[in-house]
């Protein structure tokens, strides 16, 4: 009992010092890994790239000591991390405070939706994603990764739009102008690392290598170049009158803000009182003001992309100091300072005193120093409601992944996994990982291949990675301040090329042509409704279920004949001739009220079509239960084929289909005598009556007999 609740016990049956080295060992790899990683993955989900240590730290070791696979390393990954971007971008701008409890609130919810499937035994609801939705949108998901990170490749910055795709058409016509070309080299030389080590030192952790050396270069060569000076040392007219049109947009976007805050109020009140003119006058004040606040959006986005495209040279004065011209204004025969300035403007306004100018590339800044504050995330309930169905998605998706690398690597130890204690797992990852300002997490299926590579013996393995995030967070932060941005999405990049299974759509055309066709729908769905992943899913699953809704309505219904290999097979797909006289089908599916008249139709349409006919057997083999509306319609159809001048018999009726007709007296109704054990006992004691007279020289279920070709 002890152990059901607490999974981590069983680690120490048999539990050596050997398994404790390997353990560590393994630990250590896999966070060498993680860290960088997860950095990376913090920036895809919309949050400063220290919150992916945060999530790196507890989620680990709780998922472990509480989840039922020994190796599966949690944390940060790919597709949750853009899911959970996906989710809060509509409700707040990326990187803000706002936007970060956001996602702590979301890790709650995701945690508390996990736990709750774990505890009441529901794991099987995650199977109404299936394999080849979520094959169509794991691929569509790795490439807008990929893309999304091509800005911090190139070293632009563009505002995001609503399409994905018009993202990152802004982002190539950018590039074309402004690529930072040492933030390119950087990110590239990343690349080269990572393959290279990957291919001749798969053991070496090339993310590791790579991010150090590359840190190392930018601390070098003062990748970084930044300065802050005052409106006023920029000599532009055109620069200053910019400046003063961004600044008094946002303030019209945050004055209309507050308006459209207080007219939503009014509206609540107008609903509450039921007045429906006050409701109407409510309604349309609130539209006009967000069609208003949109205006001033794209009008602020014209005005900050015109700021970026400004290109500056600095002119060192005699006197000390530096004045900043455009390129094209400035004087002739000065030497100018070397770099390329630009004006970095973001969603908040732009301040006169303090104008932040850059002239090299991005890093990761500051990391605060030691462990996140341990508080109840701030709990809303309007904003929990409107989270739910992301957080029931994300959840569903981060649990399929979670439990399909855990198969994968129970597959090759041996191990036995419970799909409920694994949920229950990453449940409490995500939910005390909330309390430690943590985002969405899941299990990693590359991390998770390096700790079974590295040898891990139990979930201590997870536990040592954890501590050692810990030593990183407590001692060395100071030594990510001149990672590279570009590094990080090259990371990103890396990662999400695993993610990309064409073989997946080709395997599923084979094996099923609609869910071929369903798998292909849910990618070009996903990346066409993007950012809003959502749709995508719901596309494909909405199609899933009316496939499987139109499967059970119009089950396979196949007229048997005499096989050469001496089976009963369908006579169509086989190319075999009928019987005239006894029609031998076979229903394949329950029989309930979605599909009985279906069967009725088809027994129908085979006594109108065979002038001869005289018994139809029915092979119950595939009907494996049957409800009050399909022991109705079987009742229903014998007493219309008796009544017709035919008789009917039915042959390997199971045991839950036998026990409904025993308590309804279907049995007595059809005869005892006319229910057989198998479909062969059936045509030998019927087909002597049947045949008696016939013209029929060699019967179809009694002989092999092929149509003309």
């Amino acid at each position: 009992m002890l152990e059901k609740v607490f999974p981590f016990l069983k680690w120490f049956r048999g539990y050596s010092a050997a398994g404790l080295r390997s353990d560590l060992i393994s630990g250590l790899t896999v966070a060498l890994v993680l860290i960088p990683q997860s950095m990376a993955y913090a920036q895809l989900a919309g949050l400063p790239p220290y919150y992916g240590l945060y999530a790196a730290f507890l989620p680990p070791m709780i998922a472990a000591l509480f989840g039922s696979s020994r190796q599966l390393a949690t944390g940060p990954v790919a597709v949750v991390s853009l899911m959970t971007f996906a989710s809060l971008a509509p409700l707040a701008t990326a990187g803000s405070e706002r936007f970060i409890g956001y996602a702590i609130a979301l890790a709650l919810m995701v945690g508390v939706v996990q736990l709750a499937l774990g505890l009441l035994r529901l794991g099987l609801v995650v199977n109404f994603l299936s394999h080849p939705v979520v094959n169509g949108f794991t691929n569509a998901a790795a490439i807008i990764i990929a893309t999304s990170q091509l800005s911090k490749m190139f070293g632009v910055h563009v505002d995001t739009a609503e399409h994905h795709y018009e993202t990152i058409i802004r982002v190539v016509q950018a590039a074309f102008r402004f690529t930072h070309w040492p933030t390119l080299l950087l990110g590239a030389l990343a690349f080269a690392i990572m393959v290279t080590l990957k291919r001749i030192a798969p053991r070496v952790p090339n993310v590791l290598v790579a991010v150090v050396l590359t840190t190392a270069i930018s601390w070098a060569v003062g990748y970084q170049h930044n300065a802050v000076v005052k409106l006023t040392d920029v000599q532009s007219p055109k620069i200053h009158e910019l400046v003063k049109r961004f600044n008094d947009t946002l303030e019209d976007i945050s004055r209309l803000g507050e308006e459209r805050l207080q007219a939503a109020q009014g509206l609540e009140k107008a609903k509450a009182s039921g007045e429906s003119v006050a409701v109407l006058n409510a309604v349309h004040d609130v539209e006009v003001l967000s069609l208003t606040i949109e205006l001033r959006k794209d009008k602020a986005h014209l005005h900050r992309e015109a700021l970026r495209a400004m290109i500056l040279k600095g002119i060192p004065q005699a006197a000390g100091g530096t004045l900043f011209y455009p390129s094209a204004e400035a004087p002739q025969g000065t030497a100018d300072d070397g770099y390329r300035w630009r004006i970095h403007v973001g969603n908040n306004p732009v301040n006169a005193e303090s104008l932040r100018l850059t002239g090299g590339g991005d890093v990761v800044g500051v990391v605060p120093k030691g462990l996140p504050a341990f508080t109840l995330p701030k709990i809303d309930l309007a904003l929990m409601l409107h989270l739910l169905p992301y957080a029931a998605i994300i959840s569903f998706l981060g649990f399929m992944e979670a439990i399909s690398i855990a198969k994968a690597m129970a597959g090759k130890t041996g191990q036995r996994l419970d799909p409920n204690q694994e949920l229950i797992g990453q449940g409490l990852a995500n939910l005390i990982g909330a309390f430690g300002k943590s985002y969405p997490v899941s299990g990693s299926f590359s991390r998770s291949a390096v700790n079974l590579q590295a040898g891990a013996v139990s979930g201590l393995s997870s536990v040592f990675t954890s501590l050692i995030v810990v030593i990183m967070l407590l001692f060395l932060t100071p030594l990510l301040y001149h990672l590279p941005q570009s590094v990080l999405a090259a990371v990103i990049m890396m990662a999400v090329i695993g993610l990309i299974n064409v073989h997946g759509f080709v395997h599923a055309w084979k094996a099923k042509r609609t869910d071929g066709i369903i798998s292909i729908i849910a990618f070009v769905c996903t990346l066409i409704f993007a950012p809003h992943l959502d749709k995508g899913i719901l596309v494909g699953v909405v199609l899933s279920l009316l496939v499987f809704l139109y499967k059970v309505m119009r089950p396979t219904f196949a007229v048997l004949a005499r096989h050469e290999d001496q089976a009963f097979r369908c006579a169509e797909t086989h190319g075999l001739r009928e019987c005239d006289y006894i029609s031998l089908i076979r229903f394949d599916a329950p029989l309930f009220f979605a599909n009985a008249s279906f069967l009725e139709d088809q027994v129908t349409e085979r006594m109108r079509a065979k002038k001869h006919l005289k018994h139809i057997v029915i092979a119950a083999n595939g009907i494996n239960d049957m409800d009050a509306s399909g022991e109705e319609t079987l009742s229903l159809l014998v007493d219309r084929i008796r009544s017709a001048g035919l008789d009917v018999s039915l042959s390997g009726v199971n045991e839950s289909v036998m026990r409904v007709m025993k308590r309804t007296h279907l049995d007595a109704k059809i005869g005892q005598d006319h229910l057989y054990p198998t479909m062969q006992q059936a045509i030998e004691a019927i087909h002597p009556a049947t045949h008696r007279n016939a013209s029929e020289q060699q019967c179809p279920l009694t002989t092999v007999c092929y149509l003309p070709r």
